[in-house]
């Protein structure tokens, strides 16, 4: 499977190759199981405003701003955008409801994965669209000597947020590797379509409720079920990179 895939991502894009020498993981839903907390935050804060929002659409709109989330809600309950105080407000309301959950568990193997990926000597980067500082701040305690924090991409570093490939292309900047020398780990829709657009090979691990199918149509390379089926086949998916 990987060998094909890869195989016809070269092809497709007319790179000379493909070999890694930067990963680009996403943060909630690859590194930390926090989406449910997000999730609910999000409920409980629009409903504050009165408005309607499921823990479904926080799912599908993983990846994005926090600004860009609430501005998409308020086009589509109002008819309209959402001030910036509008905007400023919910979102600290959301902030404290999500700091309410106490601290996100890593996903089961991230760990594991990323020890493998560092033991690679390849550059390891963290592309998220959130600003929750519980969560970054918690990267180094929860993933020792992993991550530099000039290897971050956050909310605070774009102008477009996922899916707009800025993010990616800023990770990609700040690496100094070719497109063909980066790949993209992420959960989320929008994230896919975000690294994908970035030109870059993209894996899914469906960490989230959502039909697989959701994440290859938004162009993802790879579905997998998981992070740990991603720590048990990276020696696999490595022997097939050209």
């Amino acid at each position: 499977m990987f060998s094909n895939e890869i195989a016809k991502f070269v092809e497709q894009k007319k790179y000379p190759t493909f070999r890694p020498k930067a990963i680009f993981f996403d943060m909630d839903g690859v590194l930390f199981d926090s989406m449910k907390f997000h999730a609910y935050a999000w409920v409980e804060s629009m409903k504050q405003y009165g408005i309607e929002f499921s823990e479904y659409e926080a799912y599908m709109n993983e990846g994005q701003t926090g600004f860009s989330t609430i501005d998409k809600t308020f086009v589509r309950v109002h008819g309209r955008n959402a001030t910036q105080e509008e905007i400023k407000a919910i979102y600290k309301c959301k902030s404290e409801f999500f700091d309410t959950c106490g601290k996100a568990d890593p996903m089961p193997y991230a760990l594991e994965l990323l020890n493998k990926v560092k033991a690679l000597g390849v550059q390891i980067f963290v592309v998220t669209g959130s600003g929750q500082p519980s969560l970054l701040n918690g990267l180094e305690e929860r993933f020792p000597n992993i991550f530099q924090k000039d290897k971050m991409v956050t909310a605070y570093d774009v102008k477009h947020g996922k899916p707009h490939p800025e993010p990616y292309l800023i990770a990609l900047e700040k690496s100094g590797v070719a497109p063909w020398e980066a790949m993209v780990i992420e959960n989320a829709p929008l994230g896919v379509e975000s690294g994908v657009a970035a030109g870059l090979f993209t894996v899914a691990v469906n960490t989230g409720p959502l039909d697989p199918a959701v994440l290859s149509d938004n162009g993802a390379h790879i579905v997998l079920d998981s992070v740990q089926e991603l720590f048990e086949k990276w020696d696999d998916f490595l022997s097939n990179w050209l």
